[in-house]
């Protein structure tokens, strides 16, 4: 990643920062402005929220609740533009959603339960032409994990709850062209025993 790149991802991140603020200022204030959302319940609809927002953040609930955790791939196309660019914890980036694709599944080799289950943060600009969600992704390391060139991890049986959070720029048409992924790699090494 360059100076620019890891730049603008700071600047991602403090803008997530103070808008979480916001949200959560609003909910002391008893303004739920910024509903949180669960699988298997109807998204809310709160009243002033612009419709461009509600559509994305709608669209951000199915994606997890029922494309990613159902494996839907074929239905990524929803939410996702065909040359999305898609920015991961480590740096590395990928383009396009085949390329997504291929990474977003290695979580099911060694935790085929792997699922998001809510959305306690889920937040956007007026606009909606960003999005800002996180969420927890739920699982249990229950086969052998490939790392590659040859390190394998074997399953230790126990669960993960790891808090992650996605920002989402949005086109005109309705999907992500850009997408910043955040989740801390560590947490999940140790909550599932294979951390060091």
């Amino acid at each position: 990643m360059n100076k620019k790149q890891a730049g603008i991802r700071v600047s991602l991140v403090a803008a997530a920062i103070v808008c979480a603020v916001g949200a959560s200022q609003n909910l002391l204030a008893g303004q739920d402005k910024w509903p949180g959302t669960k699988v298997n319940e109807p998204t809310p609809h709160p009243a002033g929220m612009p419709a461009a927002l509600a559509r994305h953040l709608a669209n951000f609930d199915d994606l997890d609740f029922h494309v990613y955790t159902g494996q839907q791939w074929e239905n990524l196309h929803k939410s996702h533009g065909k040359n999305i660019v898609v920015h991961y914890p480590d740096g590395h980036t990928t383009k396009g959603i085949p390329d997504h694709i291929k990474e977003l599944k290695f979580m099911w080799t060694f935790a085929p339960d792997n699922r998001i289950t809510q959305h306690p943060i889920r937040f956007g600009t007026s606009d909606g032409e960003w999005t800002a969600v996180m969420g927890y992704i739920d699982g249990t390391f229950s086969k052998p994990m490939d790392l590659g060139g040859g390190k394998i991890i074997q399953p230790t049986g126990k669960t993960y709850h790891v808090q992650m959070t996605t920002l989402g720029h949005w086109t005109k048409d309705g999907t992500m062209d850009e997408e910043y992924l955040f989740w801390d790699n560590a947490t999940l090494m140790q909550q599932i025993g294979a951390g060091s």
